[in-house]
């Protein structure tokens, strides 16, 4: 289903960055195609080299999947409250769940398949939505926000992540 990308009063504006990462188009199919990417990408990392962390204090490249992965699993059940219209007001997704886990304990192969399985939930999620109901909206952080913000959220938050990822951890492992 093609959706062009949610226009100003349809989402919190701090999503502006994300959004901007990311084109319009079949968002169904935008789901699918950025998560193979990422899926390949982390595939070809060593266990080693998913520990790497570009500088002190900063997230390992385990962390920024886990950080993906959790992010987006929120955002699926906020696109399924838009979806059905529920306007029951929702907080905001505290950014601290990196620092309350510990993703590099975990083998790389397995939060892979963690974020393959996250990414096909919220592609069958999408995909089951008419377009009445990825129209509709929910109060996210006292912002009313359709289910189509939230889809264009998590292709741009995972586009920033994967952006920051080219550019400042994947020229030092080389």
């Amino acid at each position: 289903m093609y959706i062009p990308k949610p226009k100003a009063g349809q989402y919190n504006s701090v999503w502006d960055n994300y959004y901007a990462t990311v084109d319009e188009g079949d968002i169904h199919q935008l789901l699918v195609s950025q998560g193979k990417r990422i899926c390949e990408l982390y595939s070809s990392l060593t266990e080693e080299q998913s520990l790497f962390r570009y500088a002190e204090g900063r997230w390992s490249l385990k962390d920024v999947l886990g950080h993906i992965i959790d992010t987006e699993r929120m955002m699926t059940y906020r696109i399924l409250v838009a979806g059905r219209g529920d306007l029951t007001p929702m907080p905001r997704h505290a950014d601290v769940y990196v620092s309350l886990t510990n993703f590099d304990r975990r083998p790389l192969s397995e939060l892979i398949e963690e974020y393959r399985t996250v990414r096909a939930s919220s592609a069958s999620l999408v995909n089951g939505l008419t377009e009445t109901e990825i129209q509709q909206f929910c109060i996210l952080n006292e912002v009313k926000t359709s289910a189509a913000a939230g889809v264009y959220f998590i292709l741009g938050h995972a586009q920033h992540h994967m952006n920051v990822v080219h550019e400042r951890y994947l020229p030092r492992l080389t």
